[in-house]
């Protein structure tokens, strides 16, 4: 019978393999990286484009531009291309983030033929019909309208902009900027930024030559490549560390939301930070966790997180707490970080953390899709699959002194940009 009052034993994960990307070159210039893992005849191919020419004047055009990409071309409505994609069942959707925007397909190989030309119809023809657009700009202004009354929206809007000023990392968007949209602003962007030599192409599934054929023959051709693009780059400095204060009279809760501007992915001490923030508030067993949410009962949830981006990086902390207790989760949070930077972590708690975090990027690597967004993270950031080898020999190996080291760089409450939206 199993003693339940005892833990049960754990072992640290030994190696973790991950499926390397081929890389091709079309003609027309248009990179393409494949990941062939699985048995189901299922791929995803991701047509990804940087974001480029920012312009502060035209803050949403990038993130309106692929929004509506799905929205009409000069021989499919909206709705034929929904009925399309839905008919040979596929599936079709297109992603915003800071640095890049997509379009995903994921389709049976069998029927690649068929929603290929579909594809290349949206990223090469999108004429953003002023009828898709006004429903654009009513629909955004009124969930902004109604996202406005939330806290936590209001935290997170305001963080970004005080750490990121009128980038396109931290622009403080108003109802205003989406009445300034127009179908010439987004036609001139699109002709701009989705052309051949903007796009990077993964394929992940079950790809074979016969994928890889369809995919220049649809794409590796007849598709203008001719206007040259600008590449968005952005320097922060360090903030002086202010509170930002914004009353809400009627709260119940307070969101906190505090940090400043940090490393990214190819600072050689990214990874020693990311077990920092791991112990610190990083997963549920947190010291953050541990102490505001199991002791204090201040909150239902505290977390903090170091974010990767292309020009940059930074390291927050987010939580919504009773109103009445806000200035004590902050001054508990000051502790902790005082505690991480006084006294070295004990080894034990270091193994705990070691072994949740490489289970987690084990058990993360479930298919060719995840081998791929592994990929993707790397790439992006200029770097190449060395970065998970010396990830895993870091986690694996980094002492408590180093832990300590980093707290004392990194972690600085009084340099801390500090957003709180409620009542303090």
């Amino acid at each position: 019978m199993i003693n339940r009052a005892l833990a049960p034993v754990y072992g640290e994960v030994d190696n973790i393999e991950l499926i390397r990307a081929k890389p091709l070159v079309l003609a027309n210039g248009l990179k393409l990286f494949s990941i062939d893992g699985g048995e189901q005849d299922l791929v995803r191919i991701e047509f990804i484009f940087s974001n480029t020419n920012y312009d502060s004047a035209k803050p949403l055009q990038t993130f309106a531009t692929n929004t509506m990409l799905n929205d009409g071309t000069s021989e499919l409505s909206s709705t034929q291309i929904a009925d399309k994609i839905d008919y040979y069942g596929a599936f079709l959707q297109t992603e915003y983030a800071n640095d890049h925007s997509t379009v995903i397909l994921f389709t049976l190989n069998k029927h690649l033929a068929n929603t290929l030309p579909i594809v290349k119809a949206i990223i090469s023809d999108s004429i953003f019909p002023q009828v898709e657009l006004d429903t654009l700009i009513r629909n955004q202004k009124q969930k902004l309208s109604v996202s406005l009354e939330k806290n936590d929206f209001l935290s997170r809007k305001t963080f970004s902009h005080v750490l990121f000023g009128d980038t396109l990392y931290g622009y403080d968007i108003a109802a205003a900027d989406y009445d300034q949209l127009s179908r010439d602003q987004l036609s001139a962007y699109f002709k701009l930024a989705y052309q051949p030599k903007n796009c990077t192409v993964i394929l992940s599934g079950k790809v074979n030559e016969d994928t890889i054929t369809l995919i220049d023959k649809y794409f590796g051709t007849d598709w203008d490549n001719s206007i040259d693009v600008k590449e968005n780059e952005f320097t922060f400095a360090m903030g002086s560390g202010q509170e930002h204060f914004l009353e809400r009279a009627d709260a119940l809760q307070s969101a906190i939301r505090i940090g400043q501007v940090s490393i990214n992915r190819k600072h050689a001490d990214f990874p020693g930070l990311q077990v920092l923030n791991t112990i610190f508030g990083g997963y549920f067993g947190s010291r953050l966790m541990a102490n505001i949410r199991e002791d204090k009962g201040f909150t239902y949830g505290i977390g903090s997180a170091l974010v990767s981006l292309k020009n940059t990086g930074y390291f927050f902390i987010a939580s919504e707490v009773g109103a009445e207790v806000c200035s004590a989760t902050l001054t508990e949070i000051e502790k902790e970080i005082t505690l991480l930077k006084e006294q070295p972590v004990t080894e034990g708690e270091l193994a705990l953390v070691r072994n949740y975090m490489l289970g987690s990027m084990l058990g993360s690597l479930e298919n060719a899709l995840s081998h791929a967004d592994k990929f993707k993270n790397v790439y992006f950031s200029g770097l190449d699959y060395d970065y998970y080898k010396n990830y895993i020999n870091t986690v694996r190996n980094i002492g408590p002194n180093e832990v300590q080291a980093l707290a004392n760089q990194y972690l600085n409450f009084n340099s801390f940009e500090k957003v709180i939206v409620g009542k303090k």
